[in-house]
């Protein structure tokens, strides 16, 4: 957690929103409301380090007395479109929790589908549950069906909120013949806090002549970057020479982070060692802090050793959807200009921008602000799938075949077309895992958990 997402050596430097010398300064205020004061400090830190703090209203235009939670939406840039990212939360330890994936959940990430033509009634097939949650131990995983939950029907006016409840029956389906159907099962599941494992599956197989490793990965922390480092050294220890990245369930997380991806997986990367990987793009105000006191360092990202890089890549194969977003695609972005980068699945979200935290040096509010701070680009400048279609995809799926299969299963479909490019010969299933595939409609192209918080599309700096 110490570190900056971005570069190290400035952990104790450029963020001046955790000093109090260094914070812009409230001017006196006579009003009597008590959100007042606090929204002035919004709007005044805002200010100063919002991404498109030109484009915010004047103080005097705001209504100050608001509630501060609804405040802060006021002054974003065309909120829902431009800035579709930046949030507020009541309680700044409540948001570094959402910020270390540590949520109160059951563990199921979902793929909605309609059960039939007429699209009114849905069934739940768990995408992925986490290791460790409730649901795990109630014994689901990939690919089981939800079809009720508190013997209620699922159906397109309540499947984003259905899950709400902290303790949960779920009523079990199968899907047979290309039907959902009840199989007259139920599990009874309650909610706990959780620190998620991010570390969905990771394999390495043996395919036409080559050794591909597999990684499942669903957010960005940085609590599991030695996880990661492990598991680049098994890689490469295995002789891995084909990768295939999962990130088609990962909203993102800390820069750093993906950040340690791209240098376990850049080509000829002792050869990149300080040489530039992304740069920052802040507004004028901040950036002419940063200038004055930290120099061109505050804003690149240089690639660093990392020993377990694999060394043996001209290529890197990501899996995306509409959940693949911010410092998923940054990974994208940054090897672009390196190696090529095959993208298989769907567009993914568009999110180019990130922030960090803001909280009152002062403690008389609990609030913590993350506003978006700022731009990234990589070596070569280019910064364009900040758009609602993000990056397009080299291969086009949808993750609507069913049955599922196993995440780094050969025969699963996207992992499947993966392989498929890297070696003609196609996946032959064992007779025990040779079944018909289907193709039914997804309610949604995003997946989600029963908790919003892990949905969160997003990248951020820590400025501890």
């Amino acid at each position: 957690m110490k570190k900056l997402l971005f570069i190290l050596s400035l952990s104790t430097l450029i963020f001046a929103c955790k000093k109090e010398s260094d914070a812009p300064k409230e001017t006196p205020t006579t009003s009597t409301s008590a959100n007042t004061a606090p929204n002035k400090w919004i709007h005044e830190v805002m200010s100063y380090y919002y991404l498109w703090n030109d484009k915010m209203p004047s103080l005097a235009s705001t209504k100050t007395d608001a509630k501060p939670t609804d405040y802060f939406y006021t002054l974003l840039n065309d909120y829902g479109k431009t800035d579709r990212f930046s949030w507020i939360d009541e309680s700044y330890t409540n948001l570094q929790n959402q910020l270390n994936g540590v949520s109160t959940v059951l563990g199921v990430k979902n793929n909605a589908f309609y059960t039939d033509d007429t699209r009114t009634s849905l069934a739940f097939v768990l995408a992925y549950v986490l290791k460790g949650s409730p649901a795990q131990k109630a014994g689901l995983k990939r690919g089981d069906i939800i079809l009720k939950v508190d013997d209620q029907t699922i159906t397109s006016t309540n499947y984003t909120t259905i899950l709400a409840n902290q303790t949960l029956k779920l009523g079990l389906g199968d899907f047979v013949g290309g039907a959902f159907v009840s199989n007259g099962r139920s599990v009874t599941v309650t909610k706990v806090e959780l620190q998620t494992n991010p570390i969905l599956a990771d394999t390495i197989i043996a395919w036409s002549g080559k050794k591909v490793g597999y990684l499942a990965y669903s957010q960005f922390l940085t609590s599991f970057d030695d996880s990661l480092r492990a598991i680049f050294g098994r890689f490469k220890s295995a002789g891995v020479n084909e990768l295939v990245l999962d990130f088609r369930y990962n909203g993102g997380g800390y820069v750093v982070s993906s950040d340690l991806i791209t240098n376990l997986t850049v080509k000829d990367a002792a050869a990149k060692v300080g040489k530039l990987m992304n740069k920052k793009v802040y507004n004028s105000t901040y950036t002419a802090y940063l200038e004055k006191n930290a120099g061109a360092s505050a804003f690149e990202t240089l690639f660093k050793s990392e020993p377990n890089n694999l060394g043996t890549l001209s290529r890197v194969f990501v899996l995306t959807a509409g959940n693949t977003a911010s410092a998923s695609e940054l990974v994208i972005n940054n090897l672009k200009p390196f190696m090529e980068v095959i993208l298989i699945g769907e567009n993914t979200y568009g999110k180019n921008v990130g922030s960090f935290t803001i909280t009152d040096p002062n403690k008389r509010w609990d609030y913590g602000l993350q506003p978006i701070t700022f731009l990234t680009t990589n070596a070569i400048g280019a910064s364009d799938y900040g758009t609602v279609n993000g990056f397009t995809p080299n291969y086009i799926l949808a993750d609507n075949v069913l049955p599922y299969k196993t995440l780094g299963n050969p025969g699963e479909t996207y992992f499947s077309k993966a392989l498929s490019i890297i070696g003609t010969v196609a996946y032959q299933p064992s007779s025990t895992e040779r079944t018909q595939k289907y193709t039914r409609t997804l309610a949604s192209k995003e997946s989600f958990s029963d908790n919003k918080w892990l949905d969160r599309k997003d990248m951020w700096m820590d400025p501890k």
